[in-house]
């Protein structure tokens, strides 16, 4: 089992920058990916970025140029860097670690608004 917290989330004027941090927990050793989602009222979560084990990485086309993923392996923590965000980034973002399983963290409210 994998246990996941993120922290980070809040309100900022369109232009600002947000990071969101996912501490992992538990049997974190078989994580091959972890992953930040968001979900906007009235709207199916999607994908936000992806990194993987070998440090590959993918962002939706929406977040690209602005928002970075990494992840710290000491500190058994992934990051979403968000810049220059927009009021379409506000949603609830969720983080996401995958082995043979898929687990979820409880989501951090982003709201982008003057």
């Amino acid at each position: 089992q994998v246990q996941l917290v993120e922290s980070g989330g809040g309100l900022v004027q369109p232009g600002g920058s947000l990071r969101l941090s996912c501490a992992a927990s538990g049997s974190i050793s078989t994580i091959y990916a972890m992953g930040w989602y968001r979900q906007a009222p009235g709207k199916q979560r999607e994908l936000v970025a992806l990194i993987t084990r070998g440090d590959s990485t993918n962002y939706a086309d929406s977040v690209k140029g602005r928002f970075t993923i990494s992840r710290d392996n000491a500190k058994n923590t992934g990051y979403l860097q968000m810049n220059s965000l927009k009021p379409e980034d506000t949603a609830v973002y969720y983080c996401n670690a995958r082995d043979r399983l898929s687990y979820w963290g409880q989501g951090v409210q982003v709201t982008v608004s003057s």
